[in-house]
């Protein structure tokens, strides 16, 4: 595609400019619909005489629409949007990208969407989207089992799901850790709920507590409905999983002053799987919880790792200094562009 891309601009050098320039405004009143032009134009950095003249243009051939409250996207133009999701890939230089995020990480594979997440929330429907066709993409035909983390970005990413996911397989989703702290939409046996509901899938809910002491943990290993579940989620052949910012996960998981305290003293700058890492990718404090550890994703035979936005590129970078080389980062143009700047 990239070789094609460079033929046509060759012939045609405004071609190609013309048509990146109309897609972004696109995405972007996609994104933000209902928008006014100046908002928009603001967005982009482009002046509102240029914008005016696209959007117009735009109008006329039925691809958005003027209401009140500011310009829509129609459905002709969504579907346009869509069909060129694979050439705007190469055309925005995220190719690219995604070659130098993987070199520089260290990983099998890294996918980019166009935007950033912090300032354009709907484009975690986008990542979503991507994490549904790899899913289908990659999952083997027949038995499935998915283990799934909780949180916010996982809760938006499950809504995207669709039947695809489960077409010719028995899929399972399992919350890979125990936890009842979170917010109830987000919890992870909710959003396997929420999952299996959207593919037509199964899935197993895991009822323990978001951290315990060491005299309740064990215990609690020997309830045969836990052990039950824990082994299904030690069978699980693949995990999906988001990276957080290590401090606005504490405050989330509502831990305690002097727990707060002793992550900013131990400059720890990422969270998963209930670990905390600093920037050198050391663990510097570990939530006891009851189901996957982070060294079980190395017998995984696909990790899937969602983060986006331009905050989050401290923590993908010292998470990944643990993940496994298997693991398949999915993320946003935002992050990526601001991790490569190092």
């Amino acid at each position: 595609m990239h070789k094609e891309i460079e033929l046509v601009e060759s012939i045609v050098p405004d071609l190609t400019d013309v048509l990146k320039r109309r897609v972004l405004i696109l995405r972007n009143i996609n994104w933000s619909e209902p928008v006014g032009r100046r908002l928009l134009a603001q967005t982009l950095e482009m002046s509102e005489r240029t914008l005016r003249t696209e959007t117009d243009y735009l109008k006329k051939q039925e691809l958005i629409a003027t209401t009140k409250s500011g310009m829509v996207i129609t459905h002709k133009g969504k579907k346009l949007l869509a069909g060129l999701s694979g050439l705007m890939t190469s055309l925005l230089g995220l190719e690219s990208l995604e070659l130098q995020l993987k070199q520089k990480l260290g990983i099998e594979k890294c996918f980019v969407v166009a935007g950033d997440s912090d300032q354009q929330p709907n484009i975690l429907e986008d990542l979503g989207k991507l994490t549904n066709d790899l899913l289908v993409d990659s999952l083997p035909k027949g038995p499935n089992v998915v283990a799934v983390m909780g949180g916010s970005t996982m809760a938006k990413i499950a809504s995207t799901f669709t039947p695809e996911v489960a077409k010719q397989r028995e899929i399972t989703f399992v919350p890979a850790r125990g936890g009842m702290g979170e917010r109830l939409d987000f919890q992870a046996n909710n959003v396997c709920g929420l999952m299996a509901q959207k593919t037509g899938g199964q899935y197993r809910s895991l009822y323990v507590p978001e951290q315990v002491s060491e005299d309740t943990y064990r215990p609690l290993l020997n309830e045969p409905s836990v052990q039950e579940v824990v082994k299904i989620i030690r069978s699980s052949n693949a995990v999906i999983h988001s990276i957080g910012e290590a401090s606005e996960m504490a405050k989330r998981r509502g831990m305690s002053g002097k727990a707060i305290s002793m992550l900013e003293e131990k400059d720890a700058v990422a969270e998963a799987f209930g670990y905390f890492f600093n920037d050198k990718g050391e663990v510097v404090y570990k939530i006891p919880r009851i189901g996957l550890q982070l060294e079980d994703l190395t017998q995984m035979d696909r990790v899937f790792a969602i983060a986006g936005g331009k905050k989050k590129a401290r923590a993908i970078v010292a998470y990944m200094k643990n993940a496994p080389k298997k693991t398949c980062l999915i993320t946003d143009e935002g992050a990526a562009k601001m991790i490569l700047k190092g």
